[in-house]
């Protein structure tokens, strides 16, 4: 009998391994598929934010339940206009602007200025010494609504709403991104370790106000 009794339980879990197995990959795919994701860095126009080959977590459930806000790092899918990729590919850039606010380029002290308060941007790329400009070139838009306003915290490396603001002859839709197109939330980097940080919203965008 206790032979009988030991016996079973083995049996019983080596008939259920293939069921375990099938649920724990079920619920690796649908986490992927809606709650988080990992993306790789492969361009400098997030530098010194992010730099290529890091690697971050993508929160890609948050915004079924609220739109984007300023100062977040989202992945989005680019427009075939952005990328030039008919097949689709993902972008990671900042909030800039929402639907409704006006952004304008620059105040006397050269930072952007937002719903009339500038914005102080300390992650902007800088080497040396020598810090990219928040513009190269002078704008003043009115985000549409559904819309965000994207850069790249590398400036003067980013295919972002400022390069196609100028390729698009200044067409302010062509320039931002629909909100329906945003991925996910970048909340950390993960990898590699060393760099492993929040990624969370400066404190300038806190004293932005709605417009």
């Amino acid at each position: 009998m206790i032979d009988e009794q030991t016996d079973k339980p083995r049996h019983s879990f080596w008939k259920e391994l293939p069921i375990l197995l099938g649920v724990a990959i079920l619920v690796a795919v649908l986490v992927r598929a809606f709650v988080l994701q990992t993306f790789f860095i492969p361009s400098p126009s997030m530098e010194n934010t992010l730099k290529i080959d890091d690697r971050v977590l993508v929160n890609k459930l948050v915004y079924n339940f609220r739109t984007p806000n300023r100062g977040e790092v989202i992945v989005f899918k680019a427009p075939v206009e952005w990328s030039g990729n008919p097949a689709g590919e993902d972008f990671i850039k900042r909030v800039i602007g929402v639907g409704g606010d006006r952004v304008v380029c620059c105040d006397a002290q050269d930072r952007l200025v937002i719903n009339g308060v500038p914005l102080d941007e300390p992650y902007i790329f800088s080497f040396d010494g020598n810090r990219d400009k928040p513009a190269d070139q002078e704008f003043d838009v009115v985000i549409p609504e559904g819309r965000l306003w994207v850069m790249g915290d590398h400036r003067s490396a980013s295919g972002d709403s400022l390069e196609h603001y100028q390729q698009s002859g200044e067409n302010v839709t062509a320039a931002t991104i629909p909100e329906k197109d945003v991925v996910g939330r970048a909340f950390t980097v993960f990898w590699p370790f060393n760099r492993a940080t929040l990624l969370s919203v400066p404190e300038g965008f806190e004293a932005i106000p709605t417009p």
